[in-house]
């Protein structure tokens, strides 16, 4: 997706100390492909966290690049984001609300398939240039063909 397809309501940045909260769960030996492009600077911190990474303002939905998408997509595209993860057969980690899991789509698409990485707490996204306070909702790392070392990790 390209930044003028985005709804105004997507535009939540994922802050650097997020990445690094999962920077051990993130394979070192692939390319990531972070897939929406925000304000550019999400793949700066994975960069800065020493890995290889894809991050340009293309069209998610008519590329593909990488080994694996390590990125937070505009929620409101959520579905049809998972929809064609799985149609490539793409390994991923996504940043989506935790209300996603109890999703059928999500169900049907990648049934006992997927494992989580569970945040401390709820994130403070980044909007506007500024971190927000008191998010009313929990987000998750939903990962699929990541061999994490147990399908629920606590952060």
């Amino acid at each position: 997706m390209t930044n003028d397809k985005e709804k105004k309501d997507d535009d939540y940045m994922t802050p650097k100390a997020v990445w690094e909260s999962i920077r051990d769960y993130i394979p070192k030996n692939k390319v990531i492909w972070e897939a929406f492009y925000g304000d550019g600077k999400s793949g700066d911190y994975l960069r800065e966290l020493g890995f290889e990474v894809i991050h340009e303002d293309i069209d998610f939905f008519k590329e593909n690049k990488g080994d694996i998408v390590v990125s937070n997509p505009p929620f409101s595209s959520k579905m049809a984001v998972l929809k064609r993860l799985k149609e490539l057969d793409k390994p991923f980690i996504l940043l989506l609300p935790a209300s996603t899991l109890g999703t059928k789509t999500l169900q049907e698409l990648y049934g006992d398939s997927l494992q989580l990485i569970i945040p401390k707490g709820r994130i403070s996204y980044i909007k506007n240039g500024k971190q927000t306070t008191g998010v009313w909702f929990a987000s998750f790392f939903y990962c699929y063909k990541c061999a994490l070392p147990r399908d629920l990790v606590f952060l």
